[in-house]
């Protein structure tokens, strides 16, 4: 039996602190009107995101106002509906794609960032530029860990990234991504940590940093989650199960550093 003592606290109060759909009320047997109207928008905005255009150019133009080397990529989808129908396709790089990183492979590198349109093109104009720019101070900090190459990606699905930094010769890849539009976050970006990335990764062998968006994880947390994974991938050489995200409970061993025995 609970304690009258302690005051009770609102369903409705859980509205304040989520944007999921949560004490929607009723009207006879369905929600009312505006709960209603509420999901179509959001619908509406979620599939608008998953066929948005990708403004490539834009991007590969902000990023090179940050000092960074930047080349432009594209999957083998021909087109969004080729992208949507054919997954395997937004997986590999198209053979001229191939060839023009690899001419611009001029030596190894730790870190690739590849930023894929993925299934939210909205999510990577909101959010890619903002959250490299956090990124870059947080990974020179300690180590000094460089980014080689900066790769926009047309088409892309997160396994794009594999084949990319095996290209590139880079140690490890980061995937920035749009990710799978919510009814509540039609914006959300996504980040996938690859250590030793080349065609055939699955997904255990990956870390990921998700929900990165207004309502959601914020630039300064992603990219210090980032960057402690990626010091720390590159201390253990390795990612995914491997590598378990322990950022907000002990600093990041220097690269190069034994493990504990």
């Amino acid at each position: 039996m609970s304690d009258p003592a302690v005051p009770r606290r609102p369903t409705l109060d859980l509205r304040s602190l989520t944007p999921a759909r949560v004490a929607l009320g009723r009207s006879g047997a369905s929600v009312p009107t505006h709960a209603l109207l509420d999901f179509t928008l959001d619908h509406a905005r979620a599939r608008d995101a998953v066929h948005a255009a990708f403004d490539a150019p834009r991007l590969v133009s902000d990023l090179r106002a940050l000092g960074l080397v930047v080349a432009e990529a594209r999957s083998q989808a021909a087109d969004r509906r080729d992208y949507l129908r054919r997954p395997d396709l937004g997986r590999q790089l198209d053979a001229d794609s191939a060839q023009l990183l690899a001419r611009s492979a001029s030596h190894p590198c730790s870190l690739a960032i590849v930023i894929g349109d993925g299934l939210s093109a909205a999510a990577v104009h909101a959010h890619a530029v903002e959250l490299v720019k956090h990124l870059l101070p947080m990974l020179a900090e300690a180590d000094g860990v460089a980014i080689g190459n900066v790769v926009v990606a047309s088409g892309a699905r997160v396994a794009l990234g594999d084949e990319i930094g095996a290209i590139l010769g880079a140690q490890m890849v980061v995937t920035l991504i749009g990710e799978r539009p919510g009814l509540s976050a039609p914006d959300s970006l996504g980040a996938y940590l690859t250590f030793a990335p080349r065609p055939g990764r699955t997904d255990a062998e990956r870390n990921c940093v998700s929900n990165i968006h207004k309502a959601g994880l914020s630039y300064d947390e992603a990219a210090f989650k980032i960057a402690w994974l990626v010091r720390e991938g590159l201390a253990r050489q390795a990612t995914g199960v491997a590598l378990k995200d322990e950022s907000a409970d002990r600093a990041p061993r220097r690269i190069g550093t034994a493990l504990p025995e």
